[in-house]
């Protein structure tokens, strides 16, 4: 959000500035990973908060814009055009791609790091290439979902296909699906009922969580 807010104040295309502030972000984040101790969910999420506050800090010298601060915010899914379509389209092949070609790694990575750097593993690299997407994919997500929701696209599919997968690719590919699923179905009671679509499309992909877990009889917060 901060790159779209730079990009209004300067009178530039938030389009055409959102994409080099994320990609200086995600340099960013892995060089702080890897020369400090913190974790890695405190970290973005300090990132986050501090790049939230100053971005609504920068719109405040646009005063004009402030009434659209609700967009920037919550999103409108429904406001998207063929060019961010296009980009989003070309990063979805991009990153399965990615993750088509490196998942053995990633799984290693993800549940064994010092066994992945004792197989020769870049792990520099590797984790380099995926805070890339994953910032790229968050800074060109924000037109349609807002700066505040995007969180809930990464973590919410995660964690409800976690306790209906049995290994790391099906883990994959049923968060994929599930948060297809739960866009589709918040497009749709968007539509049918009037709402916004961001925040329609996060319930969805809520309601989803809880009645999986339900049905698995585990109790939701152990999937947090």
């Amino acid at each position: 959000m901060l790159g779209i807010s730079v990009g209004i104040v300067l009178g530039l295309s938030p389009a055409a500035v959102v994409i080099p502030f994320a990609l200086l972000f995600a340099v960013g984040i892995n060089y702080l990973l890897e020369t400090t101790d913190l974790w890695t969910d405190a970290l973005l999420n300090l990132i986050y908060s501090s790049s939230l506050a100053i971005s609504i800090i920068v719109l405040s010298f646009q005063g004009r814009y402030q009434g659209n601060l609700d967009t920037l915010l919550f999103g409108d899914i429904l406001a998207l055009q063929t060019a961010d379509l296009v980009v989003s389209s070309l990063l979805l092949i991009g990153c399965s791609v990615f993750i088509g070609l490196t998942l053995r790694t990633q799984m290693l990575l993800t549940l064994h790091q010092p066994l992945a750097i004792a197989r020769g593993v870049d792990v520099s690299f590797h984790r380099t290439t995926f805070i890339v997407l994953l910032a790229l994919v968050v800074a060109t997500s924000v037109k349609a979902i807002g700066a505040l929701l995007v969180g809930a696209f990464v973590v919410i599919p995660a964690c409800a296909a976690r306790s209906l997968s049995r290994n790391f690719t099906g883990y994959v590919l049923l968060s994929a699906g599930l948060g297809a699923l739960s866009a589709a179905m918040g497009i749709f009671s968007s539509a049918l009922f009037n709402l916004p679509s961001g925040p329609s499309i996060v319930v969805a992909q809520f309601v989803l969580f809880l009645v999986i877990f339900i049905r698995s009889g585990r109790s939701p917060l152990r999937a947090l």
